[in-house]
């Protein structure tokens, strides 16, 4: 009869044993900690910041973790405090079964620098299971010559418990017969052992009925029974043996279910029923049971599931022979479970950071944690990475890496990155784990844009219509984002001869350049100035570019007649003795066009004359000479009318009109008139004669000294124009007649003085030196030959 046990009610008190041990072995920092199972959530187990000797502050900046195996979270931190709380309620016996003790391994991850501290959570057992046998009856057959001592060890109790709360003792009911002693097993385990204390009479008794007890050790203990069945029987002289007390096997974990283990055999001496045996298991385990079947017959023993060396590595099974008089034996069988490598290795990302900023070396992208749940060579493992790749894989503690940049990263080299970490084991055949991480690497504002080309050359017509597009520039930035948006702007030179903003424009966005005004070739032939980039980055990043604008010149001026000039007060008359040979210079036409190029080059033609054919132009330079011998019938007064025109397209033209006057000689300033001929044809009285001309040549001598000696002094000081002088520009040019070309037109730095005197018989023509000599153009000294020329042609000193 079971003897009931004293309850005791006490209050659960749940508390933390806080074990902590600094150690400085393999290189790494170890800190312990105990708890009791089955706490609450958010049960307090430590201050972690005390421990680790870190403020608070520090703790959260370095973004403290814990890691657990399998990425399990057993703890957490609390953030405000600092305290490492249970993160979940824990059960010893799901997490360690019957192993004592039980330690749960984690590490401490801190970041910014990254550093590993190994930490183990020993848990406590607390007493909440009570022991438990498998079978509510136990039947026991015994003969009833057994002698008195005879020892009889019935099957045990179970409890998941370990340690002083597992099963300690057992006790049997009250009677005449036995009683019972609690033996220990060589693995540790406590079993009850019947003993026969008085002989049994199968005639007076043929059966008995015991309560047996199995308690614990915990504080209050914990009870369990089972019912034990005596079946008393008639005399049985042998009891089965087995050829061996202990058999040993070797079975490979993941042996097909069904697979044969071990084969028992024991042998009974007696006959008929008392010799024919029965095997079963005795004593033995759910594990046991779970995973092996016996056959009753035969003794084969053959699996029931597959094993799992990663979950339990051996077992013992007791096996019980009995015969049919109710004797038995025993033996046990040791089965060691063989590693097979069917465990690929297991990898953890505990930190992984996809976002890496360029230029910045040695930069921590993941943290990883590998693990193989199988043993020797077939749980020794590798870890690699792709070769070629700007990454190092370095080990910060057993089985714990840390994935770094191998350098400064260039997002304008590659942008992305691919990387897979392989964790390849030892065992054959070799198993591995992939896991792909990819990388991105952000921009940094480190490239300035640059522009196409160094330089660019821009080519406007001038007369344009404002607001033209006259050419654009561009420049790439190979950043990204912000940092590759390009802003264009206008860059002036420091001492500009325009205002550049009074020119140009140019488009912020897209490098379109615009002339603002109406561009004059004549005015403004070239110029040039920068263009700056900038991205918007920042910093900002800029760079520059030179552009030079070249205007083109249109035919928009037509030549500009400067001698002779056509709007004097008094007509130019050019005086031509009769007697001139051919090819004689009566003048030369002069010209300038304010164009450059062939739209300035100047051509001559004789357009209108009194007499065709008497005179000629020379088309390149102007000059208007004689064609032919003059004669008395050429008439005396001749009108010429000059073309000069420009090479343009179209061609733009002017004239100029020429009076030549016939002289016989220098010395006759004009023709006598008609009158005077008919004077003299007219008869005269001789005496009349002579005192006419007596008085005439004296009234002539007189008068021609006068009018020498006048105009010796009018030609010196050159005083003002008569009738027979043809006037002379004043002043300078207009500003736009300006040619710097050398096609043979007059720089604005000249001036031109012409003078023929009549009544004297001579003509100056006289070039002035240039009013500012550094101005002087390239035609300088070719224009000043051809006016030598054109002296020496009329006979000037």
């Amino acid at each position: 009869m079971e003897t009931p046990l004293p309850k005791v009610t006490q209050k659960r008190q749940v508390t933390a044993i806080i074990i902590l041990l600094l150690l400085w072995e393999a290189g790494g920092q170890i800190i312990k900690y105990s708890v009791l199972e089955e706490r609450d959530s958010g049960s307090f187990v430590a201050n972690l910041a005390k421990d680790l000797g870190l403020g608070l502050g520090e703790l959260v900046s370095r973004g403290a973790r814990i890691l657990f195996k399998g990425n399990k979270q057993h703890l957490q931190i609390e953030q405000k405090s600092g305290n490492l709380i249970l993160k979940e309620k824990l059960d010893r016996e799901d997490l360690c079964g019957d192993t004592d003790p039980c330690i749960l391994h984690f590490q401490v991850l801190l970041k910014n620098p990254v550093q590993f501290i190994q930490g183990e959570l020993q848990l406590q057992d607390v007493n909440d299971h009570a022991p438990e046998f498998l079978e509510n009856e136990i039947l026991l057959k015994i003969s009833e010559s057994s002698h008195p001592g005879s020892a009889y060890p019935l099957k045990i109790a179970q409890d998941l418990d370990v340690g002083s709360n597992t099963v300690q003792n057992y006790t049997i009911s009250s009677n005449f017969h036995f009683h019972l002693f609690t033996r220990n097993h060589s693995d540790g385990r406590k079993y009850p052992e019947l003993v026969l204390d008085q002989e049994l009479d199968r005639e007076e008794q043929p059966e008995l009925r015991l309560t047996l007890t199995a308690m614990d050790g915990g504080s209050p203990p914990k009870t369990g029974t089972s019912q034990v069945l005596i079946i008393v029987l008639d005399i049985n002289d042998n009891a089965p043996e087995f050829a061996q007390q202990l058999y040993q096997v070797q079975v490979p974990e993941n042996s097909p279910i069904g697979s044969l283990v071990i084969t028992v055999s024991a042998r009974d001496l007696d006959a008929g029923i008392y010799g024919e045996l029965s095997y079963s298991f005795f004593q033995s385990s759910n594990q046991v049971i779970q995973a092996f079947e016996v056959n009753t017959v035969t003794g084969d023993i053959r699996l029931k599931k597959k094993l799992d060396f990663e979950e339990i590595r051996s077992y013992h099974i007791e096996i019980e022979a009995s015969d049919g008089g109710g004797l038995s034996g025993k033996c046990t069988v040791a089965v060691e479970v063989m590693d097979v490598n069917d465990n690929a290795p297991e990898l953890t990302i505990s930190l992984l950071i996809n976002d890496i900023p360029e230029n910045t070396p040695d930069t921590v992208v993941a943290v990883f944690g590998i693990s193989d749940s199988d043993t020797g060579n077939n749980g020794k493992m590798m870890c690699s990475i792709q070769d070629h790749l700007p990454f190092l894989l370095k080990l910060t503690i057993e089985n714990f890496y840390t994935l770094v940049t191998e350098g400064a990263l260039d997002r304008e080299e590659k942008a992305e990155y691919n990387i897979t970490i392989t964790v390849t084991d030892m065992g054959i055949p070799r198993l591995k784990t992939e896991h792909n991480i990819t990388v991105l690497v952000s921009d940094v504002n480190d490239n300035a844009p640059a522009f196409t080309q160094t330089s660019y050359t821009l080519w406007v017509r001038e007369n344009n219509s404002p607001a033209l597009h006259i050419g654009s520039v561009s420049a790439t930035d190979t950043d990204a984002g912000a940092n590759a948006q390009v802003t264009y702007s206008l860059l002036p030179p420091s001492d500009p001869p325009v205002p550049l903003a009074s020119l140009v424009s140019i488009n912020p966005d897209n490098g379109h350049l615009f002339a603002l005004t109406s561009l004059d070739y004549e005015a403004l032939r070239a110029f040039e100035f920068r263009v700056g980039a900038t991205d918007r980055g920042s910093p900002a990043l800029s760079s520059q570019a030179l552009v030079r604008v070249l205007v083109a010149d249109a035919n928009d001026n037509a030549p500009f007649v400067l001698y002779p000039l056509q709007n004097a007060s008094a007509p130019c008359t050019e005086l031509v003795p009769r007697a001139a040979e051919p090819g004689y210079l009566v003048t030369k036409v002069v010209a300038v066009d304010g164009d450059a190029g062939q739209n300035a080059w100047l051509s001559y033609q004789l357009l209108k004359a009194t007499e065709p054919g008497l005179f000629g132009v020379w088309a390149h330079n102007g000059e208007v000479r004689t064609a032919r011998l003059l004669s008395e019938r050429d008439a005396p007064k001749q009108r010429l009318v000059v073309l000069v025109k420009d090479n343009g397209e179209p061609p733009l033209s002017a004239s100029v009109t020429l009076h030549v006057l016939l002289v016989d000689g220098f010395s006759q300033p004009y023709l006598p008139p008609p009158e005077a001929e008919a004077a003299a044809a007219a008869p005269a009285d001789p005496l009349t004669v002579y005192l006419v001309v007596a008085l005439a040549s004296v009234s002539s001598l007189f008068l021609f000294s006068v009018l020498v000696f006048v105009a010796v002094r009018l030609c010196r000081r050159g005083g003002a124009g008569s009738a027979g002088r043809c006037p002379v520009p004043e002043g300078h040019f207009p500003g736009h007649l300006v040619d710097v070309s050398g096609t043979g037109t007059l720089s604005q730095s000249y001036q031109y003085e012409v003078c023929l005197t009549g009544g004297t018989g001579s003509g100056e023509f006289k070039f002035l030196k240039p009013i500012v000599p550094s101005l002087m153009s390239e035609g300088a000294d070719v224009d000043t030959a051809e006016n030598a020329n054109f002296r020496n042609r009329l006979g000037f000193s």
